[in-house]
């Protein structure tokens, strides 16, 4: 049985109030989680770690946003030594983006950052209450991202 009216819209305030949250917190302790990192970072180190190099074309599908903003960022990237840029060997038009040792580095402190301060945030939690949180988590990401493609942007 699907949830109650009432449970869906205490449970999309719930997640609004974690949004704003994060916002807040992200703009007060930017410099120290990220540190070097730019903002938009971990959203294109992220893939290039767990998949390797990468064009442009796909790091945007990651990230959500037109290919030339993924361009300037990789730009940025770039000139920061965080990534590294070599042609694409099947179109020498194109470019792969893979992850430089520094950028790995980056990610390494940005993790170990965020993992201290998710163990302070739940020093209270039991193990099974964050293994359900997290495994409802991605349930309401997947559900979210499924009603998003079934609805046309406003």
């Amino acid at each position: 049985m699907a949830p109650t009216r009432e449970t869906s819209e205490r449970m999309t305030a719930g997640v609004a109030r974690l949004v704003r949250t994060a916002r807040h917190l992200g703009t007060r302790v930017a410099d120290h989680l990220y540190g070097d990192l730019p903002s938009f970072g971990w959203a294109l180190l992220a893939p290039l770690e767990r998949d390797g190099a990468q064009r442009c074309s796909v790091l945007a599908g990651y990230a959500g946003v037109d290919v030339s903003v993924v361009s300037r960022q990789v730009s940025a990237l770039e000139r920061a030594g965080l990534v590294e840029r070599r042609p694409d060997p099947l179109d020498g038009r194109a470019s792969l983006i893979s992850l430089s040792a520094a950028g790995a580095a980056a990610l390494a402190h940005t993790r170990q950052v965020r993992s201290q301060w998710a163990v302070e945030a739940l020093s209270d939690w039991t193990e099974e209450e964050a293994q359900q949180l997290s495994r409802l988590l991605d349930k309401l990401a997947d559900g979210l991202d499924r009603a998003g493609r079934r609805r046309p942007a406003a």
